[in-house]
């Protein structure tokens, strides 16, 4: 069982923490893309979140402190967004609703997802570890609602294409993220999430 990080803070107030911590995802995200996460510096980092040094220190340990915050952020907002879309009855409708969330969180952190994409492979370990539990338990989220659906009839697939079903949407969401470069001059997102939904449920001959 993977235990959750602790990321270590002098200070003692939860909300000012929160806060400070946010605002050093949201600076490092940029700069993590701009210079790679081993190119930046902590004192980059600090400036970049509108702060000294001293106080970056205040809330974190290491640079690495730093990459899986912005990690863990990514699947504590998935969680929070999809968690209401959980208790539905299993339809395919509410499968419709819940990629149709899960796409639009992509579209509002690309940053954060390429970032994290392309720079966890410098965590730490355990908190590599910790991240790719965290990813299969998203997957997990949709795998739930896709044997929901088949519980209720609505779907006749095996628990096998579930299984590749599941990691198929979580992929094609964080395509938006890699690949807006190519996509976002001819699709808006809510075109995107047409387009791959009605492939996933009809593939692409059904689509012809």
């Amino acid at each position: 069982m993977q235990v959750k990080r602790e990321v270590k803070s002098s200070v003692k107030d939860e909300s000012l923490i929160e806060k400070r911590r946010e605002q050093i995802i949201d600076g490092a995200v940029q700069l993590f893309k701009e210079k790679g996460f081993h190119r930046a510096t902590t004192r980059e980092i600090a400036k970049a979140a509108g702060f000294s040094i001293g106080t970056l220190y205040e809330y974190i340990r290491t640079k690495e402190d730093v990459l899986y915050l912005v990690c863990d952020s990514i699947y504590n907002e998935v969680q929070s967004r999809l968690s209401t879309l959980m208790d539905q009855e299993g339809n395919v409708e509410g499968l419709r609703m819940a990629i149709d969330t899960y796409f639009h969180l992509i579209d509002d952190m690309s940053d954060e997802f390429v970032v994290m994409y392309q720079e966890s492979k410098s965590l730490p370990k355990d908190a590599l570890q910790y991240v790719l539990k965290k990813e299969m338990e998203m997957v997990a989220l949709f795998k739930n609602l896709l044997r929901a659906c088949v519980r209720s009839g609505e779907l006749r697939i095996g628990e096998d294409a579930i299984d590749i079903a599941a990691h198929h949407i979580v992929i094609q969401g964080q395509m938006w993220a890699f690949r807006r470069w190519a996509l976002r001059d001819t699709y808006t997102i809510d075109e995107f999430i047409r387009y791959q939904t009605d492939q996933l449920f009809n593939g692409i001959v059904g689509n012809q």
